[in-house]
């Protein structure tokens, strides 16, 4: 399940790595397992991610699902930390809001100073509505700088090259565990757990069992 999430690894190279381990789990069973817990792990990981700061970075990217695109909405902040993901079948001011409403609820998320997004025109109106809604502070900017979203147009390659390496989703019922179980590994790859350094791999494990009730 973390190898899955962390590495461009199939169903079929899962398998093997197990076997060499002694280990005889079918491909199902770790499509299974992915699909089940993959959003469980992203849920339970979320109250260990250290704060981020309140320079956002938003853009959308496309993902493929059962042969139609799907928009998925991003944000990191300033220093590359990834902040919150979003599947919507629509780019509008909705789906901008949607996805606002989702950040800000994370516990480790900070509430916006500024917002930079593309020049997409749903942007502007759900920046507004967040304001007064009282969701960002009403002393919340947008800007609309090109240059400053590169990071975040980076930080889309991992999970469209791994999105890609597994021919992408067949529902979005199984999209969705999917990339979340991505998603949150990133994030433990970036190095956002709280009191555990990015390179100690040994200590990230032992948490995400310990939260599945699986430490020794």
């Amino acid at each position: 399940m973390r190898w899955y999430g962390r590495y461009a690894l199939s169903y079929r190279d899962l398998k093997e790595i197990a076997a060499e381990r002694g280990l005889e789990i079918e491909r199902s069973t770790i499509c299974r397992w992915v699909h089940e817990y993959g959003s469980q792990i992203a849920k339970r990981l979320r109250p260990h991610f250290r704060q981020t700061c309140a320079s956002w970075r938003l853009d959308e990217t496309l993902v493929k699902i059962k042969g139609r695109w799907y928009y998925l909405y991003r944000a990191i902040d300033k220093y590359g930390n990834t902040l919150d993901w979003m599947l919507s079948r629509q780019q509008n001011a909705k789906a901008a809001m949607r996805f606002f409403k989702k950040a800000i609820a994370q516990p480790y998320v900070k509430s916006p100073r500024v917002v930079n997004v593309d020049k997409h025109a749903s942007f502007p109106p759900a920046h507004q509505k967040a304001k007064d809604e009282g969701l960002f502070s009403s002393q919340c900017k947008l800007r609309r700088v090109k240059y400053l979203n590169n990071c975040i147009e980076n930080d889309h390659k991992a999970v469209k090259r791994k999105s890609r390496f597994r021919q992408w989703y067949q529902s979005l019922s199984t999209a969705r565990p999917t990339i979340d179980i991505m998603e949150a590994m990133r994030m433990v790859q970036k190095g956002q757990l709280r009191y555990i350094k990015k390179q100690n791999i040994c200590a990230q494990n032992q948490l995400i069992d310990k939260l599945f009730g699986l430490a020794a």
